[in-house]
């Protein structure tokens, strides 16, 4: 059983070097470059959703299934992802894997048909799954452990502006061109981008010892044996699926549906969400780092943060009266809190292994991200529609509700595991 380190547990209480600028501008630019296209991926689709429908004639359910078809690819990779990045490292193994993403936005955007579009939606998943996990790689290579919280955090803000991108100038480039043209784009933008992560990230001096094979799948069952890793995980999963179910789609019916906003009103509330998600990003990190300086886990940090955005949830599903702009603040804002918990269980495990803890937590996160903004298509699509091309606001009530219940079990799975080692502690104390 893998224990939490120290520094995991009671937090930093060292002195943060400094870093060259230099090594910042070709190490931490590049992947946040491609992690912003990675974000933008994820939610275009809640900009596009109308003219795809109205073009494919797809229902609720399958635009659900289609949306999520990056999620589940995305997912499936993660666990080769980890010992890849850790045998041959986050530039070469990032670089390549964005020319499927590029691949998969033409695919998307020559597409007729229903197969079609999930084959490049697969790719596009499968070829941006890199993005996070490959920066979180090399920022444990590159920069001082105390460093972490912070500059994850600016790397999980260059994602947000990926959301601010594929909101309002997505629907400004909607205006001047089809969303098959706003595809074809970003496959070009995949392609540029594979290559400066190729050319500009710098190669490692500390290349570690290669492993063999069985000892890295071994690396593999020994995160996924550890109960740390099972404390943290069901809260984290369903904190992050929720949030990227909601913000990846669905968010932007319900303002339409729900809210009872036009497609520019809409557009702007997408908008506050994300500039509320790059604060989000930025301003957690800086505030967990702070605290775990005095000694508060970067862990509780984190939940303390989930267990807010449950409370934003709650107020979505029960339809408190709260304007949609604040809502939709508050819920860009404190959906990044489960991001925290990444960087708690990075530290808790060795270095070596750092690929395949935070690749083994993605794994989850996008399964259940897919199944969660697949099922919420599957629930609103059992009431019928009061309008074409709209959906009942019961659905959406139902949904979220859906996704709420299983946040609150796992935020009680946390608290009851915590009480548990609590116990095993003091038993151990004792004798």
């Amino acid at each position: 059983m893998t224990r939490i380190s120290k520094r995991a547990e009671t937090g930093f209480n060292q002195t943060v070097p400094r870093v060259p600028l230099p090594l910042l501008f070709r190490v931490f630019l590049p992947f946040a470059g491609g992690y912003f296209l990675s974000y933008l991926f994820r939610v275009v689709n809640a900009v596009i959703a109308p003219d795809l429908a109205a073009d494919t004639g797809v229902d609720p359910a399958q635009l659900g299934l289609l949306t999520a078809t990056y999620l589940i690819t995305f997912a499936a990779f993660q666990l080769p992802l980890g010992i890849l990045l850790d045998r041959f490292g986050p530039r070469v193994v990032e670089a390549v894997l964005l020319m499927f993403a590029a691949a998969g936005a033409i695919v998307f955007a020559m597409s007729t048909t229903l197969a079609g579009l999930i084959i490049g939606r697969a790719l596009i998943g499968f070829g941006v799954s890199a993005c996070l996990m490959a920066a979180f790689k090399s920022y444990v290579i590159w920069f001082p452990g105390p460093m972490l919280p912070r500059i994850n955090g600016f790397q999980m803000a260059a994602g947000g502006l990926g959301v601010l991108a594929a909101f309002a100038p997505a629907d400004l480039a909607l205006r001047f061109t089809d969303w098959r043209g706003v595809f074809l784009g970003l496959g070009v933008l995949c392609v540029l981008m594979a290559v400066t992560v190729f050319t500009i990230v710098p190669e490692s001096t500390r290349k570690p010892v290669p492993e063999r094979f069985s000892r890295q799948i071994q690396g593999v069952f020994q995160v996924f044996r550890s109960l740390t890793f099972w404390r943290i995980a069901p809260l984290t999963m369903l904190s992050q699926a929720g949030f990227m179910a909601v913000q990846g789609l669905w968010a932007g019916p319900w303002l339409r549906d729900v809210a009872v906003l036009d497609r520019a009103e809409a557009a702007a509330c997408l908008s506050i969400s994300a500039v509320t998600m790059i604060a989000g990003f930025i301003i957690l990190g800086f505030i967990t780092e702070t605290l775990a300086k005095k000694g508060f886990p970067v862990l509780y940090t984190a939940v303390a943060g989930m267990a807010v955005f449950i409370a934003v949830l709650g107020a979505m599903a029960f339809g408190a009266p709260v304007p949609p702009q604040l809502m939709m603040g508050l819920f860009g804002f404190f959906g990044t809190a489960g991001i925290l918990s990444y960087t708690a269980l990075t530290l808790s495990f060795p270095s070596r292994l750092s690929g395949r803890v935070t690749t083994g937590i993605n794994l989850l996160v996008f399964l259940s991200g897919f199944a969660l903004q697949w099922a919420m298509g599957a629930v609103i699509n059992q009431w019928d529609s009061p309008l074409p091309g709209r959906y009942d606001p019961a659905g959406y009530q139902a949904a979220l509700f859906m996704v709420l219940v299983l946040q609150v079990l796992g935020l009680t799975w946390f608290f009851i595991s915590l009480l548990l080692k609590t116990r095993l502690s003091d038993q151990a104390g004792e004798e």
